[in-house]
């Protein structure tokens, strides 16, 4: 039987329905905005996978089918083929913030599936599939602990509006995406004109207080036509082992994390964990399972690493809670490039290149929206020599392309007119080492770049990263987070801006929520840490 349930945004009907389409799911949804309707469906496997480690087995996918927009594909296939930039990007947007609802030690592989069946060119479908993966999830048997809420704030002639079309979206200085819960903020991606702090506060304050809206209509979904939820077999540690190893580890771990040096760090800790292995699943007859030993030291190193931060006045590496690592900067380094850029802040470095090119050189994107063309591009690469590790190199992976499309989206409101400066103009970043933001780097760098190649951007940019760890009503922001602070931490909050406003943010959390009282501490620190950064950065 179809249920449908509706409200209201700004005079905008949202629509969502269960029980029509795919029945089979454990969860399915349609959701629908004018004429942009979007399918969710929500499956998991009912059995566990004991292999699974520190991670939550999700999968999320996001597909726009061009006969949603009345379209016939390009090229010999006339059929989809790989996911877009676009499509990859909503599909980070979908995951970030349902992937800490799961609980801890969940062990079911499950995926969230995304898919556009009509388009009307004005109602962008990324909200509506977002709205969709919480609601499908939300009536599942799959234990999920929302529902989440999401809307997209622009600003237009000084008044916020919500989910504003694409022709709105053009006219507007801000482009933030709010998520959340009952208790707070979950998820925040935002690209700005150079605004204030004050004023992303008050916007993010106003779309959080109306997706509220979008739970309770999820609520009432669930007790209309929910399931029971499942409660499947979660990881769960022998207290027995854990005990064993924190009496046989607990103290060398926290003398490794006296070591500043992640290199060296690195090195004792695997040394450490063989040792270990070897003494509790070592052998023909081991006392304890490979995968738990493993699990209990990533638990264990987690404990210690939260303690020194929480318990301390300083961090892993030594520095205090607002310390930002040494900064150096050089320009002009390559020969025959346009403009170069190496931009080194302690253990991570992006060497960012710019070349120029004519009109034939842009980027011709065909979205169901229409077609367009891009004169600016940013691309962000991340080899594993840049951690020390060997892997095949692929495509760039969903990671790469994320944080490419975050320093491009830092950077664009920078970026001159065509009349201005018509040129084509591509910016590459490769990490050449990474421990923590490479992300912020690469803006960095690029900006540092840009400018090495005579291109008249409008302000120089800047970003910072802060992380946080809060347990109970104690909480610790640590400025621009290393790799271990943002491995056990709980946050993860980039903030990108110019001297004058921000113009990108991005905040993932391995929690469920944020208070607002967070979220405004962290833009009052990174406006300051920002100045700081462009400052060595201008010398």
């Amino acid at each position: 039987m179809t249920q449908r349930f509706s409200i209201n945004i700004e005079g905008r009907e949202i629509v969502i329905e269960t029980g029509k389409m795919a029945k089979q799911a454990d969860g399915a949804v349609t959701v629908q905005s004018g004429g942009t309707v979007v399918l969710v469906s929500a499956v998991y496997a009912k059995e566990p996978k004991e292999s699974i480690m520190d991670m939550v087995p999700l999968t999320v996918e996001y597909q726009e089918k061009t006969y949603a927009a009345g379209k016939i594909p390009g090229g010999f296939f006339k059929r989809e083929g790989r996911p877009s930039e676009k499509e990859i990007l909503t599909a980070r947007l979908i995951d970030r913030p349902i992937r800490p609802l799961f609980p801890k030690g969940y062990l079911n592989e499950t995926q969230v599936m995304s898919i556009v069946l009509s388009a009307d060119g004005e109602n962008d479908p990324d909200i509506l599939a977002l709205i969709g993966a919480s609601a499908a999830l939300t009536i599942s048997e799959i234990p999920f602990k929302g529902p989440i809420g999401a809307l997209r704030v622009g600003r237009v002639d000084d008044r916020f509006i919500l989910n504003p079309t694409f022709a709105e979206l053009k006219q507007s200085s801000l482009d933030l995406v709010v998520v959340g819960n009952k208790k707070g903020v979950g998820m925040l991606e935002c690209g700005a004109s150079e605004v204030s702090e004050d004023l992303v506060l008050e916007a993010i304050n106003f779309g959080y207080k109306n997706l509220l809206k979008l739970i309770e209509l999820q609520e009432e979904m669930a007790k209309a036509c929910g399931k029971k939820k499942a409660e499947p077999k979660l990881r769960s540690l022998d207290p027995v082992l854990a005990k064993r190893i924190k009496e046989e580890a607990g103290s060398k771990i926290g003398d490794i994390y006296k070591i500043a040096q992640k290199e060296q760090r690195m090195e004792a800790l695997a040394l450490l964990s063989k040792e270990i292995m070897e003494k509790f699943a070592g052998g023909d007859d081991p006392d304890f399972a490979e995968t738990d030993v493993k699990a209990a030291l990533i638990d264990l190193e987690k404990e210690v690493v939260r303690r020194i931060i929480l318990d301390g006045k300083k961090r892993v590496d030594g520095r205090g809670f607002g310390e930002i690592r040494p900064i150096t900067c050089e320009i002009g380094l390559l020969p025959r490039t346009h403009g170069s850029g190496l931009f080194t802040r302690g253990q991570t470095q992006s060497l960012s290149v710019t070349t120029l090119g004519t009109s034939a050189d842009e980027q011709t994107i065909d979205a169901l929206e229409g077609e367009e063309s891009k004169s600016f591009m940013l691309h962000y690469n991340f080899p594993p020599f840049s951690v020390g590790e060997v892997k095949p190199v692929r495509g760039p992976g969903r990671r790469e392309i994320g944080h490419g499309a975050l320093a491009e989206r830092a950077l664009k409101p920078v970026m001159p007119s065509k009349e201005e400066f018509p040129y084509t103009v591509r910016v590459v970043s490769d990490i050449l080492e990474s421990n923590g933001s490479s992300s912020m780097a690469t803006v960095c760098a690029a900006t540092l770049s840009l400018m090495d190649a005579g291109v008249p951007i409008k302000a120089p940019v800047s970003g910072v990263a802060i992380g946080l760890v809060k347990e109970a009503d104690k909480h610790v922001l640590l400025m621009d987070i290393g790799g271990i602070e943002d491995h056990f931490g709980d946050m993860d909050f980039k903030v990108a801006g110019t001297k004058k406003g921000v113009t990108a943010i991005q905040l993932d959390l391995k929690t469920d929520s944020i208070g607002m009282d967070i979220v405004k501490e962290v833009l009052k620190d990174a406006h300051g840490a920002r100045l700081t950064v462009l400052d060595k950065m201008l010398t």
